[in-house]
């Protein structure tokens, strides 16, 4: 049985000891840029490094890494909510059991279709699906609905990696999920401190901290190797917070010898039926300031930045070392297929920043010269777990991400651009080959492009 690793006092300890100078700073920074994995006393000290001119040093080294690391690609994917019956009584979230203003829905198999062609439709070929916890939601109607989705086409449209974000299960539960070819599985502890995770958790199963922080370590033992941690930012104090990710990502390190493949770090945002206690209220610029730690702290890992946040400040935190954003997203019960730019927040879990169309997303990710990714390789040639470890903590993966996010965007431009996306994508991926030094390389990419302009789809390296 899996125990409880989170120690409170040590990591308030180890915060409140650590004295940043100019030359630790330095050290750390470039241990991270020799993607390193930084331990838990060298993150304290970049989160106790407040004066301006160390926090824009922290920026500078976390972009550079991002380039080493990532280089100029990123990865896109779209939530779709399935269910929304919730029997938790969760303070800060819209979803909660006591909140009765709130519209309960689970979608249908015929529902749950429509909306994935919706998202067909617009270009989509990651999601992530999202179940409330409740008894209907168990491991067979999640695994049923992520084999929905699957087996769902739209013209050239798939989705081709299927993510979750639901309750954490037993180690049974998740081999039922690992046989019908899950992506990560997503658990979010919320709050890593267990006085406040015990005042923000009135009632239901996700009371029991243990229960919760030990989810992965069961999905680990069915053979699900690709999980996914994060944090709700604004309920206690962020740069413990912080502290508390790096120690999960540390314990499954040293238990299983896999990190976390994404770390998330949502802020508390307006809900239905919720009154926001601003005491640990996260601003931009803190926001920024743990995305850039983060990217240090873990160099091989994901960092998934969502559409909580407003357009501006994605565009602004993207830099620092974020690796996968969602676009295009919808939040509601049966948002994708009403096509309804009205957000109704008793529908939703929340109220989102970003509902520009997938479209727009990524003409403003060209714009700033990045390359948009659809890529699934990895996960679909089993370079998962250990084995991406190995080449995600040299900083290998990138040679692979590269130009599978080339052949994936192209098949984007062909099937679903609007005319100017098209004109600057096509553009910028005749940048991307010219910098190809490699002539073998460079050739078998530009083979592979042809193909998609021949109508062949999904192809990578």
């Amino acid at each position: 049985m899996s125990k409880d690793f989170i120690d409170d006092k040590k990591l308030e300890d180890i915060l409140a000891q650590v004295k940043p100078t100019e030359e630790k700073i330095e050290t750390i920074i470039n241990k991270s840029l020799n993607k390193e994995r930084l331990s838990l006393e060298e993150t304290a000290t970049l989160l106790q490094a407040d004066k301006p001119e160390w926090i824009e040093r922290i920026f500078k080294g976390a972009e550079e890494l991002k380039n080493k690391v990532y280089g100029d690609r990123i990865v896109l994917f779209a939530p779709l909510y399935v269910g929304n019956k919730c029997i938790n009584n969760c303070e800060y979230c819209g979803f909660k059991a006591s909140n009765t203003e709130i519209d309960r829905c689970t979608l249908t198999i015929k529902e749950l279709q429509a909306e994935v062609k919706a998202m067909e439709k617009k270009g989509q070929k990651r999601s992530i699906l999202v179940y409330g916890e409740s008894p209907d939601y168990d491991a067979d109607f999640i695994a049923k609905t992520v084999q929905a989705v699957y087996d769902t086409r739209e013209d050239k449209g798939e989705i081709r990696r299927v993510n979750i974000n639901a309750a954490p299960l037993d180690v049974e539960g998740y081999k039922k999920l690992k046989e019908v070819g899950i992506g990560t599985y997503q658990i979010f502890q919320e709050t890593y401190h267990h006085e406040t995770y015990q005042r923000v958790h009135h009632s239901g199963p996700k009371r029991d901290f243990k229960w919760r922080v030990t989810g992965l370590d069961r999905a680990m033992e069915a053979g699900i190797d690709d999980v996914g941690i994060g944090v709700l930012f604004g309920l206690y104090d962020w740069k413990y917070e912080v502290m508390g990710l790096l120690e999960h990502t540390i314990h499954l390190e040293e238990k299983y010898n896999v990190g976390p493949h994404t770390i998330s770090f949502p802020r508390l945002k307006e809900a239905s039926n919720v009154s926001i206690d601003d005491k640990y209220f996260v601003n931009d610029e803190e926001l920024k300031r743990i995305i850039a730690i983060l990217r240090l702290a873990v160099p091989y890992t994901g960092l998934i930045l969502t559409a909580r946040e407003d357009a501006k400040l994605r565009r602004e935190a993207i830099k620092l070392g974020v690796s996968q954003i969602d676009a295009g997203t919808k939040i509601e019960i049966n948002g994708y297929s009403d096509d309804d730019d009205e957000q109704d927040i008793n529908r939703e879990q929340f109220v989102i920043g970003d509902s520009r169309s997938l479209d727009d997303v990524i003409y403003e990710l060209l714009s700033d010269g990045y390359i948009p990714s659809f890529c699934t390789a990895c996960y679909r040639l089993g370079r998962t777990g250990e084995h991406f470890m190995e080449f995600a903590i040299p900083g290998f993966i990138k040679r692979y991400c590269g130009p599978n996010a080339l052949l994936t965007f192209k098949e984007y431009l062909e099937d679903y651009a609007s005319e100017k996306t098209k004109d600057v994508g096509e553009k910028l991926i005749q940048e991307k080959l010219a910098e190809i030094e490699d002539e073998k390389t460079k050739e078998k990419i530009e083979a592979k492009l042809e193909e998609i302009e021949n109508e062949k789809r999904d192809l990578y390296f």
